[in-house]
């Protein structure tokens, strides 16, 4: 049995807006761990980055407020753990790559001031200490004359190189685990590829745990060993790469894998999933993806969808399987109500 370095239960986080309570995460649980690289997916707006903030607390009070459920960080629970732990826990432990290098990235300050920053903080280096371990950190992610570039500011870098800086930040401190929310998307295609590629060695030289957030199925094929599928604020489907890819349970998860394009398949256009993701602040009943499932039967719109256990590695939420199996394993008491 693999240990979980982190446990996500029964979360909840909701924004109260003018127009009405967002359900953003809505009950999620996931487990990260040691040594893992985690992908979660799901189209935009399904709640993956509220998901990443909760867990280091980071979410904007007001609107957002974590209203209930356990972040279990060795056993410690991170959402009722005093604030002067959580900064502690933060950078050191935990790191977080954010969406947007560019406004991540304090303008008014060089980029090795920037990664030498946590290193001052949470490893009490002195100044001369902290810019010569950050000249290495950028050395290992791959920016070319770090001993120059470290003095520059962040407007003097490119998209990919902004994000190459903001992985040698995270990395610093040599966290335990490191969350990484859509960091490719902004990138052109060979950019990204080598971004990937030091999240890969990452993974090798340092057995990092990585909790790797993106909309992008294609790039989790090549990088994930364990893939979690979130819609509406919901986890829809968990397992394997192989288990997702190749045995997908859930209607949603099958339609994200047909929205990707086959070289080898004589298909001229994608199969889209039909329909918009519904409004988070009155989402339907029941399943909350009946309104778009080809595969809808009566009962899905009356009834929260069962949790069932297809393996020991692969979970999926949906009236498609009735049966629960009695323990993880035993795929024969499962069967399909289609």
């Amino acid at each position: 049995m693999n240990h979980n370095l982190l446990e996500v239960k029964n979360l909840k986080t909701y924004f109260f807006t003018r127009n009405g309570v967002v359900q953003a995460v809505d009950g999620v649980n996931l487990a990260l761990r040691k040594g893992e690289n985690l992908c979660l997916v799901g189209e935009s707006g399904c709640g993956k980055t509220a998901t990443a903030l909760s867990i280091l607390r980071l979410i904007d009070s007001p609107p957002g407020k974590i209203l209930g459920g356990e972040i279990l960080f060795h056993d410690e629970d991170l959402l009722r753990c005093p604030e002067e732990r959580l900064r502690q826990i933060r950078g050191r432990e935990i790191a977080m790559i954010f969406q947007d290098p560019q406004s991540s990235l304090n303008p008014v300050f060089t980029v090795g001031d920037q990664i030498a920053e946590p290193l001052k903080l949470h490893l009490k280096l002195n100044s001369k200490e902290a810019l010569e371990r950050a000249r290495e950190l950028m050395e290992q992610v791959g920016i070319p004359q770090a001993d120059e570039r470290m003095k520059d500011y962040p407007h003097q870098f490119s998209g990919g190189m902004k994000q190459r800086v903001m992985i040698a930040a995270a990395l610093s401190c040599d966290p335990e685990i490191l969350i990484a929310d859509e960091p490719t998307t902004a990138l052109d295609t060979t950019i990204k590829a080598q971004i990937l590629d030091i999240f890969h060695d990452l993974k090798q030289a340092r057995n990092m745990s990585i909790l790797f957030i993106t909309h992008d199925m294609g790039t989790v094929a090549g990088i994930a060993d364990r893939i979690v599928v979130m819609y509406g604020g919901k986890i829809a489907e968990v397992g394997t790469t192989f288990d997702i890819f190749d045995q997908p349970a859930h209607p949603y998860t099958q339609g994200l894998l047909t929205c990707l394009p086959n070289i080898s398949a004589q298909q001229q256009r994608l199969t889209p999933i039909p329909g918009t993701i519904p409004s988070l602040i009155d989402p339907p009943s029941g399943c909350i993806f009946h309104p778009r499932c080809p595969k809808r039967m009566p009962i899905c719109d009356q009834e929260d969808p069962p949790e069932v256990f297809i393996s020991d590695e692969h979970r999926v939420v949906c009236q498609l399987y009735k049966q629960p199996v009695t323990s993880p394993g035993k795929t024969g008491d499962t069967h399909s109500a289609q």
